[in-house]
């Protein structure tokens, strides 16, 4: 295995060779720190903390211990059952008791914080998990006791009695493995499970299983491995006849896949090489890499099998179009349960399950609202020459011979300018200042709430949360939206007619009266809640997509998002906006009358042809795109600006992305407790389960029902 690999491993050298600097500024910093240079705490210091945990006290010794439960949940923090059982719970205080009395005195204390600093931690963790009667060696019948305790086992039982097994333990079992062998061991025994799971679902012994035979193995003692999208994926990607024959899966598939994503470093690695030399020969090609190129690369790692390339490239084809890979794949594709990802998760956890009160909560809407009411202004004032003309050019109707007073936006421009002069261009803007204000405030503020409630542990949110947000701050904004369109709309039109030149505003809100002003409601949340349901998911992931190596958003990529998701939205809502238009001007002598929505779409259709509904819509995204342009980056600099710490969440984008740990013993502490080498404590335990699929019944760690819960729509977790 180290010969097939030696190309990784070459790789990792130089890899390791780059972070030279970085190695010896954490040497010297430890060094500075506690004057040891080996990463680990005072004993004094481990000493303050061993107090606090140890409740049980021998009399005739007169020393402190802490006990084996208090240990596994109150310092690691793992979450016990009530019903879990004793003999697990002693496999795991073990991991630090080496008297085996379920009791953990200081100096075991201390040399469990000498082992995390070990970068081998995770192995020598899993080693005494095993080696329960702390001989120094793993004997048949302790791996047989501890791995029938595993969550792995419950669902699918190990045949203790195969070929495997022997060949690492003898014929007789008698065998014992040393640390080193049983690392080895430690690996191969989950291929091995996998195996046996393959030929259980054979079950005509024709080396082959269905497609959910797979999705089932997988899914039951597979799991630690997979990503959400590899789990939702499997059926489908195995459907597919250039990965399988006839629907079905063969063995040689179903290795190639196990290997794949057991060993997705080797190919992130090949990935990484391909668009460096890319790069260096300035061949532009973004971030996408070409089937040949993936297999020409791949020739230095013997390990790596062309079939197990066309599986990576299935997979990434269900997600885009097929015959390249790019680095989004990987983050879909590849399992990264490694100890740094463990700590991102449990860190992004505990910001977003952060309680408040309803004193804070409502603080920060409040906020919200007035910066929303800032941004709504700066953006309606920029843009409102546009939306006058949008107005008349909606209002126009061709059916009438001598209406047609524009030919075009631009016409109707240059006409505005010419007869009614540069204020003519903003007539009717004070009540859409004093509308828009509290309007664009609704908007943004309750899709951020929504967002905030919908937001998955880990900081995630789904597409149809970020839709329905959206679509609820479009419904929600209709309180406002609609008498200032209805009186801005009259007053934008008035200037058409020499007579009605000098209506003001408050003429036209006595001629309606309050109930007159939500005329044409039904056709306003037919266009503000569409609006805002494409709007705001569209702009989230623009944005995102816009983001700076350090995860953050300048000002110019927030305009560009926000532009962008300002084409589609007011194109596609269009029809909406014109029905809500004809509804709300007041209609001259001569002019068609409309009784609601329906009447209105009809009688347009039936006078003006489709292509009516589609007016002014050109003018609508040249105003409705630069205008949320201004309005969001407005709202997200004033909250830059002006930052108050509600405890929420921030604007994504907002703050520099926290620079990813290089090492496990980076880490910085979940725990304040977890000094020294104890830094790394509740990643190794994670790890050793994530690793090496090794998780305990009734035995919850904070990453536990992450790694299982991955497929919602997964019937077998």
């Amino acid at each position: 295995i180290l010969l097939l690999n030696r190309g990784f491993c070459r790789s990792v050298y130089e890899s390791a060779s780059s972070k030279k600097e970085h190695l010896i500024r954490r040497v010297v910093a430890m060094s500075e720190s506690d004057g040891e240079g080996s990463g680990r705490a005072q004993r004094e210091d481990l000493w303050k903390v061993f107090e606090k945990y140890a409740t049980y006290v021998d009399d005739e010794k007169d020393e402190k211990y802490i006990t084996g439960k208090d240990f596994v949940t109150k310092f690691i923090g793992i979450d016990v059952a009530p019903d879990a059982d004793a003999t697990t719970l002693s496999f795991l205080t073990g991991i630090v008791d080496t008297t085996k009395n379920g009791l953990i005195s200081f100096d075991e204390f201390c040399a469990f914080e000498s082992v995390l600093t070990a970068p081998d931690s995770i192995y020598v963790l899993a080693f005494r998990l095993f080696d329960s009667d702390g001989s120094g060696f793993v004997s048949f019948d302790e791996f047989k006791r501890v791995y029938q305790k595993t969550l792995i086992f419950e669902r699918m039982p190990f045949n203790f009695d195969c070929e495997f097994v022997k060949l690492h333990f003898g014929k007789d079992r008698k065998k014992e493995l040393s640390y080193v062998e049983f690392t080895q061991f430690l690996q191969s025994v989950q291929e091995e499970h996998a195996k046996q799971a393959f030929q259980s679902r054979d079950t005509n012994k024709e080396g082959f299983i269905t497609p959910i035979d797979l999705k089932e193995i997988m899914s039951l003692i597979r799991t630690h491995i997979l990503t959400p999208y590899v789990a939702d994926n499997l059926v489908a990607l195995f459907a597919n006849p250039e990965v399988t024959r006839g629907h079905r899966v063969s063995y040689s598939v179903f290795e190639a896949m196990n290997q794949l994503l057991a060993n997705s470093e080797v190919f992130r690695k090949i990935f990484d090489e391909v668009l460096a030399d890319k790069s260096a020969r300035s061949i532009a090609s973004g971030s996408r890499i070409l089937k040949d190129e993936f297999l020409h690369a791949a020739q230095s790692y013997p390990q790596v099998t062309p079939l197990e390339i066309e599986i990576l490239f299935q997979f990434a084809s269900l997600n885009h179009q097929p015959g390249f890979v790019n680095k989004g794949d990987f983050d879909l594709i590849v399992s990264r349960e490694s100890a740094v990802e463990i700590y991102e998760f449990e860190e992004k956890q505990a910001k977003v399950e952060q309680s408040r009160g309803f004193l804070l909560a409502a603080a920060e809407s409040v906020y919200r609202f007035g910066l929303g009411s800032l941004a709504g202004a700066t953006g309606a004032t920029a843009v409102y020459p546009i939306d006058l003309v949008k107005t008349r050019m909606q209002n126009q109707r061709t059916s009438i011979v001598g209406e047609v007073m524009y030919k075009n936006s631009f016409d109707c421009f240059r006409k505005v300018l010419k007869f009614e002069g540069f204020p003519g261009l903003y007539r009717g803007i004070l009540p859409q200042l004093m509308g828009v204000a509290p309007e664009k405030a609704i908007k943004l503020t309750v899709n951020d709430f929504v967002r905030d409630k919908i937001v998955r542990p880990d900081g995630s949110l789904p597409l149809w949360g970020e839709i329905i947000a959206g679509g609820c701050a479009g419904g929600c904004q209709v309180l406002f939206t609609n008498p200032l369109e209805i009186v801005k709309i009259r007053l934008q039109v008035s200037g058409e007619i020499a007579a009605t030149k000098g209506v003001k505003a408050a003429a036209v809100i006595r001629e309606l009266g309050l109930l007159g002003l939500y005329k044409g409601t039904k056709a306003c949340l037919l266009r503000d809640i569409p609006f805002s349901a494409i709007y705001f998911p569209l702009y989230a992931h623009l944005k995102k997509g816009l983001q700076d190596s350090d995860g953050r958003n300048s000002l110019l990529s927030l305009f560009v998002a926000g532009v962008g998701a300002g084409v589609p939205a007011p194109f596609l809502t269009t029809p909406a906006d014109v029905i809500k238009t004809r509804l709300q001007v007041k209609a001259r002598e001569g002019q068609t009358t409309y009784n609601g929505v329906f009447d209105c779409g009809r009688k347009v259709m039936a006078e003006e042809g489709f292509s009516a509904f589609w007016k002014g819509s050109i003018a609508r995204v040249f105003r409705s795109a630069p205008q949320f342009g201004v309005t969001l980056v407005t709202y997200e600099f004033l909250q830059r600006i002006f930052p108050v710490d509600f405890g929420g969440v921030r604007p994504e984008g907002s703050m520099k992305r926290d620079k990813v740990p290089e090492m496990v013993n980076d880490l910085p502490a979940l725990n304040p407790d977890h000094i020294g080498g104890l830094r790394t404590s509740v990643a190794a335990f994670a790890g050793m389960e994530s690793k090496f699929g090794l998780f305990l019944p009734k035995f919850t760690n904070p990453l536990h029902n992450k790694i299982f819960e991955r497929s919602s729509g997964n019937p077998f977790h």
